[in-house]
């Protein structure tokens, strides 16, 4: 599943292409997607894409009248292609623009959602409106997150997964700044010190922005918005490398299921 560099690296490249465009077309030819698509998206026909923006792992795309709220889902994928270019299978949606291109949306599993908010939805949708701060702003710092986490049993790496604490901080990246920080995944969030929150949340940001500097994680379904792949696996140090050695003390990786998640850590560097 795409997790919060993957989604940027998708907001970066289809940006360009879409702000001060006019929506001349929406063509669906699958409602069916986690959420049915709403009629209403047809709304934004023949208005101004005013910005596209990212909060948490939707995509945003404003206009004077109204809002398109994307999700990428497990399996999702947004291409920019000229708009007569022919559809292939899991091709749902066509976003269809003044300059003759299109944003083509394609998710074989469906779990993605396309759905429109008259209001700007980081302040009233309810998927949105209850989101905790983004990683990467200096709402999010070492203060915040040690307040957030006394009197929290919950392991450490579910809590810092939890979008209400903080956004965008997926399986993937957990695993990584866990292992850097070394802190133990199943640690009590809140029997975590302040000074190593200190540690841990600048190395959650920069491991976040290095992700997206390299173009996301590739694993299985995600490439960019030009269908690159994204170079950041050639960085991991733990994350799918249960049973193999540690690359800082040569130990065994051991991987074990915290919160329904693979999570892997070095028993000897994270305590």
């Amino acid at each position: 599943m795409p997790e919060l560099p993957e989604v940027e690296v998708s907001c970066r490249g289809i940006a360009p292409h879409l702000q001060q465009q006019k929506i001349t077309q929406i063509i669906v030819r699958d409602r069916r997607l986690r959420w049915p698509v709403p009629e209403e998206i047809d709304s934004v026909v023949g208005a101004l894409i005013t910005k596209v923006e990212r909060r948490a792992k939707y995509l945003i795309v404003h206009t004077a009248a109204g809002h398109l709220i994307i999700h990428l889902g497990m399996s999702g994928a947004l291409r920019v292609v000229p708009a007569n270019t022919p559809a292939v299978k899991h091709d749902h949606i066509d976003l269809v623009l003044e300059s003759g291109k299109c944003l083509r949306f394609n998710d074989p599993r469906r779990f993605g959602c396309w759905l429109y908010s008259k209001e700007h939805p980081s302040e009233n949708h309810p998927l949105l409106r209850a989101l905790g701060p983004e990683p990467l702003t200096d709402a999010f710092n070492e203060a915040y997150l040690f307040k957030a986490s006394r009197g929290r049993q919950q392991a450490i790496k579910t809590f810092i997964m939890d979008n209400h604490v903080v956004v965008g901080v997926g399986n993937i990246y957990a695993n990584e700044a866990l292992f850097k920080a070394g802190i133990h995944p199943k640690r009590a969030a809140g029997k975590i010190s302040q000074r190593r929150y200190e540690q841990l949340v600048p190395i959650i940001k920069a491991t976040l922005a290095k992700a997206i500097e390299q173009g996301g994680t590739t694993l299985q379904d995600f490439t960019q918005a030009d269908g690159q792949p994204g170079y950041f696996k050639q960085e991991l140090m733990v994350y799918g490398r249960g049973g193999k050695l540690c690359m800082q003390c040569s130990g065994r990786l051991k991987e074990i299921r915290l919160g329904q998640r693979s999570t892997v850590y070095c028993p000897s560097c994270q305590r």
